[in-house]
């Protein structure tokens, strides 16, 4: 007789095995619970701001594609009233579920993770099961301090961070600024292929001077690199995307319009490509690509280290 989904989780807890909780959590979707409706709620809950959880939790629930979630994130769960109040809420989707709600969990003081468990979800603890091996093999116990992960643990690296956003604003398309002398990238790529929030994630996460210039009608016709940026080949990045998806962004701006053509999109995405490989500009196709794993790819590619002090 298979395990129940309670021993499941007692078998993972006890265990502490992070491969064994993705394989239980596997088997619960697909196996245990194949007799509900295929419409769950989840829960995201931390004493911080609950980015860990958003991102972890979503990052799993993402793998199984025939259920849909309904998701809440519940942060600053930083009191055991707080977490009562939480309890209470989980139990109540699970009552109106009829099924109990995933919660993901990230909450470093043990009496709070403690009273949360005690809900009607199948609670994931992700600290719990992640800090008992971590103090074994650093000889060293945590300091179960909240908020150390996303929160102002150094001035400097929040200060640089600010500074990169701002950096991207007043580079955008380039407007504002030219200084590219203090660009870690420059990105190029035609209207909506995705420059702008590349450059903001890149700034707002990674601490990234990213500046990007749009390829104007005259750079494509000529098929030559912008005068703007011909000093700085180094550091440029081309982004281009499939016409059809491009046509679709545009006409979201300008319906109807020549500029949301699908034969525009095709000559402009054509040219632009040209544009890159003349220049051996090394370049990404966006179209099926989250800006997460944009920015990632351009990274990875441009061998840009990822600046850690801070920025998450």
């Amino acid at each position: 007789m298979a395990p129940s989904i309670l021993e499941l989780w007692r078998i993972s807890i006890r265990n502490n095995a992070y491969t064994l909780i993705i394989l239980d959590f596997s088997i619960f979707l697909s196996l245990d619970y194949r007799v509900y409706a295929m419409r769950r709620s989840a829960f995201f809950i931390s004493d911080s701001t609950g980015i860990t959880a958003e991102m972890l939790g979503n990052s799993l629930l993402a793998q199984f594609d025939g259920i849909t979630f309904d998701v809440h994130t519940v942060p600053y769960i930083d009191s055991i009233a707080h977490a009562e109040a939480t309890v209470d809420r989980i139990n109540r989707a699970a009552r109106a579920d009829e099924a109990p709600p995933i919660v993901f969990d990230t909450i470093v003081d043990p009496a709070i993770r403690d009273v949360i468990a005690t809900s009607e979800g199948v609670v994931l603890d992700v600290f719990g099961i992640f800090l008992e091996p971590l103090t074994k093999a650093l000889h060293s116990q945590p300091t179960t301090n909240v908020g150390k992960s996303h929160g102002l643990t150094s001035r400097s690296a929040y200060q640089h961070r600010i500074e990169a956003i701002h950096y991207a604003l007043e580079s955008d398309d380039g407007a504002i600024r030219t200084d590219y002398e203090k660009a870690d990238l420059i990105l190029l790529g035609v209207s909506r292929s995705g420059k702008t929030p590349t450059c903001l994630y890149l700034a707002l996460q990674y601490g990234i001077n990213a500046a990007n210039y749009p390829l104007t009608e005259e750079d494509l016709d000529n098929i030559q690199l912008p005068r703007a940026v011909r000093p700085f080949r180094k550091k440029l990045f081309g982004l281009t995307i499939d016409p059809p998806r491009l046509s679709a962004i545009r006409k979201i701006r300008k319906a109807n319009s020549d500029y949301a053509s699908i034969r525009r999109c095709e000559d402009e995405v054509r040219m632009a490509q040209a544009l890159f490989k003349r220049y051996r500009v090394p370049m990404l196709n966006t179209t099926s690509y989250s800006i997460e794993e944009i920015s990632t790819r351009i990274l990875l590619q441009m061998g840009i280290e990822r600046r850690g002090d801070g920025c998450y």
